[in-house]
């Protein structure tokens, strides 16, 4: 169910949704990784999708650690709401993520300690990704971590004109094969 929903949305929306269908358990697994879960008070996840990142942070958060899922596209939006809305401290928001400082301030969040992204950089516009990666290493501060993965590392460059310093690892059990990116300031 979860493939065919992603592949229809994609061809609706191939800038924005970015793959033909969603990501691999490992390719989530490896996400999760650099995240200090017993630590972390807030997490914001932007491009949800069907939620196959979203699944991992809800399996490894603390109770009272609140969750921020931005997603944009609207179909992918009523299925996360369906699915998580029951959960405390899970908040799935209908917007985007370059609008992430406003949400901050709605859900009187003091720090956000990490930032996962399933946005596919590559085909977004070039000022609306700066705009998101601006806000992003904003709301992240010194402290955080910026956690992404896109299908090259064409925009490794692009993504260092925010983050100084960043972490890469291939992850060969997704199709097709991904890179994480782990940045912080």
């Amino acid at each position: 169910m979860n493939a065919i929903h992603f592949i229809r949305e994609y061809i609706r929306h191939p800038r924005s949704v970015g793959a033909v269908i969603p990501s691999s358990r490992q390719l989530a697994k490896q996400i999760a990784t650099p995240i200090y879960f017993d630590k972390a008070s807030c997490i914001i996840e932007y491009g949800a999708g069907t939620g196959v990142f979203t699944q991992e942070l809800i399996l490894n958060k603390r109770p009272e650690t609140l969750l921020l899922v931005i997603e944009a596209n609207e179909s992918f939006y009523k299925t996360l709401q369906s699915k998580y809305v029951h959960l405390e401290k899970v908040h799935i928001i209908h917007g985007s993520a370059e609008h992430v400082a406003q949400y901050i301030r709605q859900y009187e969040v003091p720090k956000v300690d990490y930032v996962v992204s399933g946005l596919p950089f590559t085909s977004l516009p070039g000022a609306l990704s700066s705009l998101i990666l601006g806000q992003t290493a904003e709301v992240l501060g010194q402290e955080g971590k910026f956690i992404t993965f896109q299908y090259s590392k064409v925009k490794h460059n692009f993504f260092r004109t925010f983050f100084a310093d960043i972490q890469i690892k291939k992850v060969n059990c997704n199709v097709p094969p991904a890179y994480v990116f782990t940045c912080s300031l």
